[in-house]
């Protein structure tokens, strides 16, 4: 690790991306805080609800592409989806293309959770967004949190190229 000098430090905190930093971070909490507490009220954690959500009106995914659409962390995914599979949610499969790979997919009683919950939760976050931003500024900070995850991305190599999901929504 380098050693930073205090010299190094000076004029750093004059710096405009630090009036950045905690507003980020503080919204980031305050949204996982508020969507996990509406998540539980409806029987299901956060990552619970973020792993239906992402399984929701797909075919399925491996594990890997689960864990990377997710905000779930690779250390907990596990146990949500054993928590999920033990309330009959999810099943997984073993690929066609690949026996190694487990394709995990929502049951009949979690595609009908998903079309249960997830409109709910849409509609509980939706009065934050819609009384803090206009239309108009909701666009300008999603491109710019796109461009602010990219760099972050392109730093650690691993800027993949953006697809765009159903609903205008990375």
């Amino acid at each position: 690790m380098e050693m930073v000098e205090n010299s190094d430090l000076k004029g750093l905190e004059q710096e405009p991306f630090l009036t950045v930093l905690r507003p980020l971070a503080e919204a980031y909490l305050a949204f996982i805080r508020e969507s996990d507490r509406h998540a539980e009220k409806m029987g299901l954690t956060g990552g619970q609800f973020d792993v239906i959500a992402t399984l929701g009106d797909t075919d399925g995914m491996c594990c890997r592409e689960l864990s990377e659409k997710t905000l779930v962390t690779k250390g907990t995914l596990t146990g949500v989806l054993d928590r999920l599979e033990k309330k009959g949610l999810i099943f997984g499969t073993v690929s066609s293309s690949d026996r190694r790979i487990r394709i995990i997919r929502l049951t009949e009683k979690g595609e009908t959770l998903f079309r249960e919950v997830f409109p709910k939760q849409l509609l509980h976050l939706k009065p934050f967004f819609q009384r803090a931003l206009t239309v108009g500024e909701m666009s300008t900070l999603r491109e710019l949190l796109l461009k602010v995850r990219d760099s972050f991305l392109q730093e650690a190599g691993a800027l993949v190229e953006r697809t765009q999901e159903p609903g205008g929504v990375r």
